[in-house]
């Protein structure tokens, strides 16, 4: 009976089991059906407002009214043939020819075949993702979907005009809607789900309810929802003409009595969006909450344009149901609002039958209508409508509606809640949340409702530390972008509150991109970080401020080099007490020296100059280390950790402990025992630097083989002497009577003399064993100049590192030999830098010196200026650990864009709306070659004549050469070291790259050459090489004077399929001859060295 018992009861907590499972499955899935959606980015380029939100708020605010008569930039009034006023106006963006090609990778050659709708999308995702505090470099492979509201087709007809002779083999993805949004997929890497949706006027807020779903079914964990539209062409401003839709003066007055019609207008707007439970645990700005939306079809009404207010009354039901709210709660309608005679009673009447009720509590409902500032965007007129609502919310205020004198006749607002604003009207914080709803409705029939709420009351998060020094880091993806991108944020600084300073730089360091040219800074107050950027925008230099450039290479091999006695000061390391990771591991160093001597490591730090010991040699070289490692722990937890070790004098320990060789306690164990007994050696003698190369130095202490020796060879013609007083002050005497300058050292003994000699085996006999095993971070030793095997760092070499000569110098040229990019003196003052310095510059080597600490400098300023040294060189920094994982995100200056003109020019007139013009591209690009193919000259030839020293460079202009003319790019614009994918090239162009060169250098290239070869540099070295076994041609015609010569900047030219073939040398004029040769002379100049120097 009890076994049946037992079995009906663990049947039963199976079952519980299972239903439990069941419920909360359950109720995830309930959660997941009903989340609301955040809203974390925003941006926008609407016309009359400029770029980005706030620009366009104030916009609004002060009632800019955006549109006017088309400029013959974009059609002259010809184009439409008869007198149509209603055809004149439109409101435009300022400028569409222009953009960033070289930013998002995109070759010249292509971007001019670009709709600039997919270039405004493109800038617009970045720009939002900025604001959103979302690096878009973290996203490659992410479940990020892509959703675009695009309509217009304006670009297309103009490729068209062109005639189909002219296309480039980019017209059909840089016009196909689909692109539009597969383009911002394809430049971040996204693979989340991506569509391009047209349904007319609605498409964006379409697209912004689709990638609501996605985000809620799980297809996507963010999404990027945008719309855009352009008027390129007066091919579709006819046909609407037609219609009797536009405005024939020009003006959008929505729900007025003089209602006549809308005024087409473009821009693009972008929003990003999360769940709203990520958003929070993310620590996103959240910006505004998307509780509903609703799409639906007008279906069969009177015509197929006509709209259905049956339709429109179940959209905002439906979107209410599933928001689950009630009208009431609404506060703020953005109407679609276009301001024709049909379409604003037809809307209005389905508002005021589900929202209009008068509110128990009195309160009103304002019925925005933005199309009366900046006309109707068509394709991007929803996201105009959300973004203009949740910048209501953020200040408070929503905007007034232009145009409108007296209520149309046919829409009456007696007995509703609804308030048409002629004036801005406050919209503050109430006791319930504020919520607005958004309309956008499709001439097709397609229409769409969100309803938007406010942001939900941020929580209060940990602030990163609000004293001391900031950092903060700004890059760009151009040298000339970084000056105006610290202008903007010097602009935003000192504007800021001083309780933004911190969000400001963890804003800037943590949620933004790393671009290859950067700029690091640091200041105790936001106006002095305003100053020094407003300085740096100007051109000025500021010793707080670092900018360097990073390697197409990756990051470079940090040299971590720690310097002997007398870098140390008193009170060392003290200002760097707040960073918890550095003072951990120097308590942890007392702990163990507590050990080994009576005194206090943290004690003897703290003491004032009158009572510190730091002069000791007993206490300062166990200090010294302490300080040393525990910076080595700081920089690791900041993200930048060696990649080889060396050590000067007593530095070789604390080289030895971070190369991983010796334990923290075996290492402080032998720095006190060494210290210890070279105490002994104090008073006996002096030390002199001297700048003479070591043959030198030898020759000169040949007489004093006994007294005197050199003690440290730090750079080529840096040596430092030691010995007996008397003996080196003969030598000083000698050296400065022959010029040499010499400096005596402030210390009283001699190390690494023969007075160390008993010492040595003193400090042997006294370590006895000491554990060393391998090193995991190489470690070059300065005892033998080269890099050594941990196992073998045992007494006897201590010994010897106590005695003899440090080889400074030596061992810096094996650590950069052995692919060192980077020295940083680990010091508490820079003792090393000048030397190392030196040794960089007599090896030729492009390496960076940078040191950490200075003496009496602020520590964690000091601390902070070098990490900012660091990442400009391209050093990766742990952003989150250095802002201890805390700090709020908030908005920042955009990007600047550096636009460059990319445009096709067509005559509009001489097509008459349809027949073939006469187009010109701004960008050629000549067909290649054929493969021996009689040309003005060999291009082998020419390497044959070349000196020896020329030849590589030859071939690498060669190259770049062919390049920019597959590119359409200045080939000095194209760095030699970028990989081609950045630059531009697709297998397209890969194929048309490789067929040049085949032709011009008569060379075969393997099928994969852009993957084996994929610089420049790359790609000539292995023509250089594959010609070096073929040797010279067999015959010797005239050089090749143009096949090396500049490539000018791009102008108009014929078009780019065109068959007419290259001028040969004897069609060339005198004058284009005369181009020639000096292009030719400038290429020998810049071989020569001689830069700008004139050789005549």
């Amino acid at each position: 009976m009890s076994a049946l018992l037992e079995e009906y009861r663990s049947r039963l907590r199976e079952a519980l089991s299972v239903i439990n499972e069941l419920k909360s499955r359950l109720d995830t899935a309930e959660r997941a059906s009903v989340e609301p959606i955040a809203i974390i980015g925003m941006s926008c380029r609407f016309p009359g407002g400029g770029g980005g939100p706030d620009r366009f708020f104030d916009s609004l605010l002060r009632g800019v009214d955006a549109v006017g008569e088309i400029p013959p930039e974009r059609w002259p009034k010809e184009a439409i043939p008869g007198d149509r006023p209603e055809v004149r106006w439109a409101a435009l963006l300022d400028d569409l020819s222009g953009f960033d090609a070289e930013f998002f990778g995109i070759a010249p050659r292509e971007a001019q075949s670009l709709d600039p709708q997919q270039r405004l999308l493109l800038e617009g995702a970045w720009e939002a993702l900025e604001d959103a505090g979302t690096r878009p470099d973290t996203l490659s492979g992410s479940k990020t979907g892509v959703f675009v509201g695009i309509c217009a087709s304006d670009n297309q007809h103009r490729v068209l005009i062109r005639g189909t002779d002219q296309f480039d083999m980019y017209c059909a993805t840089g016009n196909a809607y689909s692109t539009a949004a597969g383009r911002i997929s394809f430049v971040l890497g996204l693979q989340g789900p991506c569509m391009s949706i047209d349904t007319a006027c609605s498409s964006s807020l379409v697209a912004v309810a689709e990638g609501c779903h996605s985000l809620r079914a799980g297809d996507s964990d963010l999404v990027i929802a945008a719309g855009v539209n352009v008027i390129l062409s007066p091919l579709a401003m006819a046909l609407l003409a037609g219609t009797q839709a536009l405005s024939p003066d020009g003006r959008s007055r929505a729900f007025d009595a003089r209602a006549n019609g809308f005024v087409r207008g473009e821009g693009c707007g972008v929003l990003v969006m999360k769940r709203l439970s990520d958003a929070m645990r993310d620590g996103d700005r959240i910006q505004a909450v998307i509780r509903g939306w609703a799409v639906n079809q007008d279906g069969r009404s009177t015509g197929l344009t006509t709209p259905n207010v049956l339709s429109q009354k179940a959209l905002l039901r439906r979107a209410l149901e599933r928001a689950r709210l009630a009208p009431s709660d609404i506060g703020f309608v953005e109407t679609h609002g276009t301001g024709t005679p049909l379409g604003d009673p037809i809307e209005m009447e389905a508002l005021r039958e589900v929202l209009g009720a008068p509110r128990p509590d009195g309160s009103a409902c304002v019925l925005g209508a933005v199309k009366t500032n900046i006309g109707h965007l068509e394709g991007a007129a929803g996201v105009a409508g959300i973004i203009k609502a949740v910048l209501a919310m953020r200040h408070e205020c929503i905007p007034r509606n232009q145009h409108f004198r007296r209520l149309n006749p046919r829409i009456s607002l007696d007995g509703t809640c609804f308030v048409l604003p002629t004036e801005n009207v406050p919209w503050p914080h109430g006791d319930k949340p504020r919520r607005a709803g958004v309309s956008s409705f499709g001439i097709s029939g397609t229409n769409a409702h969100v309803i938007l709420e406010e942001p939900p009351p941020e929580a209060t998060a940990e602030r990163p530390r609000a004293e001391g020094a900031h950092w903060l880091v700004l890059s760009a993806r151009s040298k000339a972008a970084l000056p105006e991108l610290a202008g903007a944020y010097a602009e935003r600084l000192s504007t800021a509150s001083d309780g933004e300073l911190a969000d400001i730089t963890y804003t800037a360091s943590v949620r933004r991109v790393h671009h290859e040219h950067r700029l690091a800074v640091t200041g105790r107050t936001r106006q002095e970080l305003s100053e020094q950027l407003f300085a740096f925008a100007r051109g000025e230099v500021s010793p707080s401020l670092s900018q360097g450039s990073t390697s197409p290479h990756g990051d470079p091999k940090v040299v971590m080099v720690f310097s002997g006695q007398g870098s140390q000061w008193a009170g060392m390391g003290q200002d760097l007490r707040g960073e918890v990771v550095f003072w951990k591991k120097l308590e942890e160093c007392e702990t163990i020296l507590r050990r080994y001597v009576s005194w206090s490591l943290l004690e003897e730090l703290a003491a004032p100059e009158a009572l510190s010991r730091l002069g000791e040699t007993e206490v300062v070289q166990p200090a010294l280390f302490s300080l040393q490692v525990s910076l080595t722990e700081l920089y690791a937890s900041w993200g930048i950790v060696p990649g080889a070790v060396v050590g000067h004098s007593v530095g070789e320990i604390a080289a030895a402990h971070v190369s991983g060789a010796l334990s923290l306690e075996e290492a402080l164990r032998l720095a006190v025992y060494r210290g210890r007994t070279m105490q002994k050696a104090t008073g006996f003698g002096k030390m002199m630097a001297v700048e003479i190369d070591r043959e030198r130095a030898e020759r000169v202490l040949s007489d004093y083989e006994q007294q005197l020796s050199i003690a440290a060879v730090n750079a080529p013609n840096s040596v430092v002497l030691s010995g007996e007083g008397a003996a080196l002050d003969a030598v000083a005497a000698r050296l400065e009577a022959e010029g040499v300058p010499c400096r005596s050292l402030r210390v009283n003994y001699a190390f690494h003399s023969p007075q160390m000699e008993p010492l040595k085996r003193e400090l042997v006999q006294a370590l006895g064993r000491i554990e060393a095993g391998p090193t995991r971070i190489p470690m070059f030793s300065t005892v033998t100049g080269a890099r050594i095997d941990g196992r073998d760092l045992g007494a006897d070499y201590w010994g010897d590192n106590m005695r003899q000569p440090v080889l400074l110098s030596r061992a810096t040229q094996a650590a950069i030999e052995g692919g060192g990019g980077l020295l940083f003196e680990v010091s508490p003052h820079p003792v090393l830098t000048a030397n190392l310095r030196q040794c960089v510059a007599a090896q030729g080597e492009k390496v960076d010196v940078v040191y950490t600490l200075k003496r009496q400098a602020d520590g964690r300023r000091a601390a902070l200026d070098a990490l900012g040294a660091l990442h400009v060189r391209g050093c990766s920094v742990h952003w989150g650990a250095l802002h201890g994982g805390r700090g709020r995100s908030v908005s920042l200056p955009a990007y600047p864009w550096q636009r460059a003109r990319h445009w096709l020019d067509v005559d509009f007139v001489a097509s008459s709306l349809g027949d073939a013009g006469d187009a010109k591209a701004h960008v050629a690009t000549p067909s290649p070659p054929e493969r021996g193919a009689r040309g003005p000259a060999s291009f082998r030839a020419t390497l044959a004549m070349a000196l020896p020293g020329e030849r590589r460079e030859l071939v690498q202009v060669h190259v770049a050469r062919q390049l920019g003319l597959v590119l359409g790019q200045d080939p000095h614009r194209i760095d030699p070291r970028a990989p081609f994918s950045s630059v531009g090239v697709d297998s397209l162009m890969g194929m048309e790259l490789g067929k040049r060169l085949e032709a011009t250098v008569e060379v075969s290239l393997p099928a994969t050459f852009l993957f084996a070869y994929p610089t420049v540099e790359a790609l000539a070295e292995h023509l250089l090489g594959q010609l070096d076994v073929m040797g010279p041609p067999a015959t010797n015609p005239e050089p090749d004077i143009s096949s090396f010569a500049p490539v000018a900047p791009p102008v108009e030219v014929a078009p780019l399929l065109s068959s007419k073939p290259a001028p040969t040398q004897e069609e060339l004029t005198e004058g284009e001859v005369a181009v020639l040769l000096e292009a030719k002379l400038d290429a020998l100049e810049r071989w020569l060295g001689l830069g700008s120097q004139p050789l005549r």
